[in-house]
């Protein structure tokens, strides 16, 4: 689907990136992981995933702020590493959950990406920023409601903290915003086009974390 003018950037590129939204969707980690057949161990797997991906993130996200395509999404009550640190430490109970901690090679390469493209190219980074802190805001609610009726975590207490926006009152609104900014993008279509091919490549960096998640957790193998 090529990027045009009469239609908003926002939904272009929801639409073309649905099919690989809906791959990782319906991995088979995440369907056991939704489904409450995986123990707590996966979940504290897949939050130390996320850790890895979202320091990439947001460690770049400071020489970003004034570049005129993804300064204006950098805002700090998305910012998520302090509240992996805290599900982290109640997981593992203990300041030293970090001790030996190594991410799998699927989640080594999705950091990477972002973090060469927070340094080679804001439009890139701005596609991973998308596919990560929207998703979060929407879907990522299910997960949390899932862990806290699975694992017996306090309603968005300690353990669920990474999908908590304490700073976001009004989550549809800032969605909507959100879009709006992106409507609002300051690149040519040539460029809207790159930025949606990277969230396809978001969606299948994260799809492949998923895949290495469930050989390790191979309930529905």
């Amino acid at each position: 689907m090529a990027a045009s003018d009469t239609t908003p950037f926002s939904q272009l590129i929801r639409t073309a990136s649905q099919e690989q939204h809906t791959e990782a969707e319906n991995s088979s980690f995440m369907g056991d992981l939704l489904g409450g057949r995986l123990g707590v161990a996966a979940y504290t797997r897949y939050t130390e995933q996320l850790w890895f991906v979202y320091r990439a993130l947001e460690e770049s996200a400071g020489r970003l702020l004034s570049d005129p395509v993804a300064g204006p999404f950098i805002r700090p009550e998305l910012f998520r590493v302090a509240a992996l640190e805290q599900d982290l430490r109640h997981l593992h109970g203990g300041d030293d959950w970090a001790a030996g901690l190594k991410p799998l090679p699927a989640t080594a390469d999705y950091a990477t990406r972002v973090t060469e493209l927070a340094l080679d190219w804001p439009g890139g980074y701005l596609a991973h920023h998308y596919t990560r802190y929207l998703g979060d805001l929407s879907g990522g609610q299910i997960i949390r409601g899932t862990a806290e009726r699975t694992w017996g975590f306090e309603r968005k207490g300690d353990g669920v903290r990474f999908y908590v926006f304490d700073g976001i009152q009004n989550p549809a609104a800032f969605k909507r915003e959100y879009r709006e900014l992106l409507d609002a993008v300051p690149v040519d279509d040539l460029e809207k086009q790159r930025i949606i091919e990277e969230c396809r490549r978001a969606f299948a960096l994260n799809t492949a974390v998923f895949r290495e998640l469930g050989a390790q957790f191979p309930l529905s193998a």
